[in-house]
């Protein structure tokens, strides 16, 4: 787990190498462990590690194998980088290191773009070929690593953060409108290759990109899982796929306990974080760190789930951190949890793993955590009424209970000159549906969630928060052997029991059902879904500040009438409309975005 960063230059100049170093220094929480840069004449790549696999000085990075001719820097693991080594030493390839990253060189090397295939995990990684000149991106199946960039005529840089670009400077940020209107219609998500910043890509997951030395480039999609029924699975019953459900979410935890230092859990109390602690336990991992955190009450609203982390911790016999915020540390943590987002995310929990992150990353270094199962087992409330609907007739549905505003909304939030002339989002979903291989609505908002929701808002926030501060964070549920599967498994079982139906009857063979049966948590930060103090202070002042005079993205009214009743409107997902405007005009003004 790192950073990586580079430049690539397709006019006969050399590479800028200050401009990576700066980008690198940007990056220098995500890897405290050690830094590196090399150049080669028109590239030149550089990198920020956190030692997790191999800690010696052998799985340094840039990597270089001067006899294959290939340089490699790669953030994320590997998690079946022991088994692919022992395949390519079979092939008489020979190793320097342990670590997974001189697995991506051989492996590449023998497969070429194809090894993607044969990867097991979280990655983002960039390859040069000293021969062809030629470059190559690779993102992970399920974007777990993010990977932003920056292209010019004659130049490409990449990096792990959009912040790491900013820093090697010369960024168009003029905001994008099309960014701007997803922003405000799908609750801050923008799918790739969108961000806010019209200078500014990202490379879509499961995403190969080759880059000629002249600059032709071309990309291609080497994983897309059909949500449709399948002929192995005609004759399951519910207990087989309770059986083959609880199978495969064992591999993937046992994959991410794969390290050199100790792994922990991020434990909220919940069904998906009290699953991993309980397979953890049942595979022999004593003395487990598990981490919880809580707030203060405000607005009626609880601010933490303890009796049910309590519970988990109790009966695993976890060495258990229970960790309580206080009103005053939230809002000085808020501007370094805004600082940590690589693009602006309003979802209230953004703060409260950026400061779980920051005492964890004290006394552990990896994480296992349950992010993904939501989207993955049909945990949301919007998939219900998308029952027995077909993906056209699902569509009104899904806009109703997950977007946030209607295009008419979004014209009634922005001043003219951003308005979008169509409803990008609405075209979006409705393209997003239409697409072949979901046989139901429910199927299609599935597919749709865990292949773009997901990546923009849930993995993005907690990537972003735990690298802030020098923590791995690893995801079981998004394993893609058991995405595939759950990906098959009928729509009528996914939703049984209000949501989630096989992963519940999982959770029975493993874990409380006080734990199970109840209703649905989520990382509770009143003072930001419930906004007064010293919170709406910072709000107040994004928004009525020259910049947001200047940049002038909303209409002055309805700004004026959102601040003088601060939480009279909320989202369909409870998320607090001016917070989603304050926090947009915070995270510009704040990376120096006039």
């Amino acid at each position: 787990m790192c950073g990586l960063c580079g430049e690539v230059r397709f006019d006969g100049r050399a590479a800028d190498v200050a401009a990576v170093q700066r980008m690198s220094q940007a990056m220098a929480a995500r890897g405290p462990d050690g830094e590196g840069v090399w150049a080669q004449g028109r590239v030149a790549f550089g990198h920020r590690r956190l030692s997790i696999i191999d800690l010696s000085a052998c799985g340094a990075q840039p990597m270089q194998d001067p006899a294959l001719g290939l340089t490699v820097v790669f953030n994320g693991c590997v998690y079946n980088y022991p088994q692919l080594r022992e395949e390519l030493i079979g092939y008489g390839y020979r190793f320097t290191s342990t670590s997974d990253t001189e697995v991506i060189v051989k492996g590449y090397h023998r497969w070429g773009v194809d090894v993607v295939d044969h990867l097991v995990g979280m990655f983002a990684v960039v390859v040069h070929e000293r021969d062809s000149g030629r470059v190559v991106l690779m993102r992970d199946r399920l974007g777990v690593k993010p990977l932003y960039l920056a292209q010019t005529p004659g130049r490409l840089r990449f990096a792990s953060s959009l912040p790491a670009l900013l820093a090697a400077g010369d960024v168009d940020t003029t905001i994008d409108p099309v960014a701007l209107h997803h922003y405000l219609s799908w609750h801050a998500v923008v799918p790739a290759p969108h961000t806010v910043l019209q200078g500014v890509r990202k490379l879509p997951p499961a995403t190969v990109r080759v880059i000629e030395a002249d600059g032709r480039s071309r990309e291609h999609r080497y994983w897309a899982p059909d949500h449709v029924r399948r002929e192995e699975y005609a004759s399951f019953s519910e207990q087989d796929w309770e059986d083959a459900v609880l199978a495969s979410l064992r591999t993937a935890v046992a994959r991410r306990t794969v390290a050199d230092v100790p792994v922990g859990v991020l434990l909220s109390g919940g069904l998906d974080s009290s699953l991993i602690t309980a397979l953890l336990a049942e595979q022999g991992q004593t003395d487990l760190a598990t981490y919880s955190i809580g707030f203060e009450s405000m607005g009626g609203r609880d601010g933490d789930e303890f009796e049910y982390s309590d519970a988990i911790a109790q009966r695993f016999a976890t060495n258990h951190h229970r960790i309580r915020v206080s009103g005053a540390e939230l809002v000085g943590a808020l501007e370094h949890a805004v600082d940590a987002m690589s693009e602006p995310m309003v979802s209230h929990d953004v703060v409260a793993f950026d400061l779980l992150s920051q005492q964890v990353s004290q006394t552990t270094k990896v994480v296992q955590s349950g992010q993904g199962a939501d989207e993955v087992f049909g945990g949301y409330h919007w998939y219900p009424p998308l029952s027995g609907l077909t993906p056209a007739q699902g569509v009104d549905a899904y806009a109703t209970a997950f977007f946030d505003r209607d295009h008419a909304g979004v014209a009634r939030v922005l001043n003219p000159q951003w308005l979008t002339s169509t409803d990008v989002s609405r075209e979006f979903l409705e393209q997003h549906f239409a697409r072949p291989g979901a046989d139901t609505a429910v199927d299609a908002a599935l597919r749709l969630d865990t292949e773009v929701m997901l990546v923009d808002d849930p993995v993005k926030r907690v990537d972003n928060t735990t690298m802030a501060w020098g923590l791995e964070a690893r995801v079981p549920f998004l394993d893609h052997e058991l995405v595939e599967l759950a990906a098959a498994i009928p729509p009528e079982l996914q939703l049984a029991g209000g949501g989630k139906g096989i992963l519940k009857r999982v959770g029975y063979r493993m874990i409380p059902r006080e734990v199970i049966d109840r209703p649905k948590g989520y990382f509770p930060v009143p003072a930001i879904t419930h906004l007064e103090g010293e919170v709406l202070g910072l709000v107040t002042d994004a928004l009525t500040s020259r910049a947001a005079r200047d940049r002038a993205l909303f209409r002055p009214g309805y700004v004026d009438g959102l601040l003088g009743d601060p939480n009279s409107e909320l989202t369909p997902l409870r998320g607090n409309k001016l917070w989603q405007l304050g926090l947009l005009e915070m995270w510009l003004q704040q990376h120096g975005i006039a």
